[in-house]
């Protein structure tokens, strides 16, 4: 019996898209197969929110399940669910109706979802990766019809080729008459006698598919890269899905990034602050030289013109700013200690802050008030 989608997710029923992303986030890197290579259990666990996550990240889907639950998905059960057959029965019920047929043909393959882990910089400058996606592919046995090579399927004689067994029931309002999937051909409208050997009738087999996935410079956390074709294999000659590759950025230890833009935070000496220097700092192109001010204040910021992340779209790059960081001195020698004090007995202090103080300002607003 499946757990309910929130249970398996960790979250609330009222829990916004936000908290959704990142429950599922979280899950997905605990129980990645790529994490866990050979472990059934995790990879259950993987599919298993993986499916949670596309029904409560879709505003439809997440209305019917918190309708109907599971059935609404479910194309052997009667309403509102699955293929949205309900509505054909709704009026056979109703209105008498003989009802369309409803066999079904060539059924797109389910899309693929891949989390790809990379560092700042293969974000930051992009980078090619070979990743292993496990998937259903048309069987090369019987090219995907699900019949043994050298026969095909027949019409199922039990719907004759409708995918639909109807029944009538009479009532005081009259005949009833409904609709429901063939339990022989599961709707298919086709009934396979010999079924091929290698896939065992299904058309697909399960294999792992090797992929390139070319990460462009400037990507960021959380970018979906849509591989059409990639996904599973279709049902009845239908066509492949596609292949989702999600991206999570892995955080750096030293710059943190907005937009474009990357931050670095740079200790600098009293000393530097007070005479002005010339300094090396870290960018992602190695380290530039960067000129610090005579009198530079603690938490100045600098920037730097075109060190910052290359943008995805066009041209250009966005700029890297530094915030320098006034160092206290510690553990000094007596000496140190001695040429400080003498420093200090010889400026004011309105000339150590590097700005005016307080009762300076106070002293200001009152003379200004007096001139009123």
């Amino acid at each position: 019996m499946k757990r309910d989608y929130y249970e398996v997710l960790g979250v609330s029923k009222n829990a916004d898209e936000q908290e959704i992303k990142k429950a599922y986030r979280k899950l997905a890197r605990q129980y990645h197969p790529d994490v866990n290579p050979g472990n059934k259990e995790a990879e259950e666990k993987f599919k298993e929110a993986t499916e949670a996550y596309d029904v409560l990240s879709d505003s439809e889907k997440r209305t019917r399940y918190d309708q109907m639950g599971h059935s609404a998905f479910d194309p052997n059960q009667q309403g509102f669910g699955g293929d949205f057959g309900g509505f054909g029965d709704i009026f056979d019920m109703f209105f008498g109706g003989g009802g369309g047929q409803r066999r079904q043909g060539p059924t797109r393959g389910n899309d693929l979802r891949y989390d790809l882990t990379i560092t700042f910089e293969e974000a930051a400058f992009g980078t090619e990766k070979e990743i292993q996606v496990p998937r259903q592919e048309a069987c090369t046995e019987c090219h995907g019809s699900g019949s043994a090579p050298g026969t095909h399927p027949t019409t199922c004689s039990h719907c004759h080729g409708t995918g639909q067994v109807k029944a009538t029931q009479r009532t005081p309002f009259g005949a009833i008459q409904t609709a429901r999937t063939c339990p022989n051909c599961n709707g298919s409208g086709q009934f396979i006698s010999s079924p091929c050997k290698e896939c065992s009738g299904k058309g697909t087999t399960r294999k792992v598919k090797t992929i390139k996935v070319n990460v462009p410079a400037g990507s960021e956390d959380g970018l979906n890269l849509r591989f059409s074709g990639s996904g599973e294999a279709g049902l009845r000659g239908g066509p492949y899905g596609d292949l989702y590759v999600v991206l999570n950025v892995k955080a750096h230890k030293f710059f943190e990034r907005e937009g474009n833009d990357v931050y670095c935070e740079i200790p600098i000496t009293f000393v530097q602050a007070a005479l002005g220097s010339e300094i090396d700092i870290p960018t992602l192109d190695g380290k530039v030289k960067m000129k610090i001010p005579e009198g530079t204040q603690t938490a100045t910021v600098f920037r730097l013109r075109g060190h910052g992340i290359p943008y995805r779209r066009g041209n250009g790059r966005g700029d890297q700013h530094v915030r320098v960081v006034v160092a206290t001195p510690t553990k000094l020698t007596d000496r140190q200690k001695e040429l400080l004090r003498e420093f200090g007995e010889v400026t004011s202090d309105q000339q150590q802050m590097g700005k005016k103080s307080f009762f300076e300002k106070v002293k200001e607003n009152i003379r200004d008030a007096i001139d009123l």
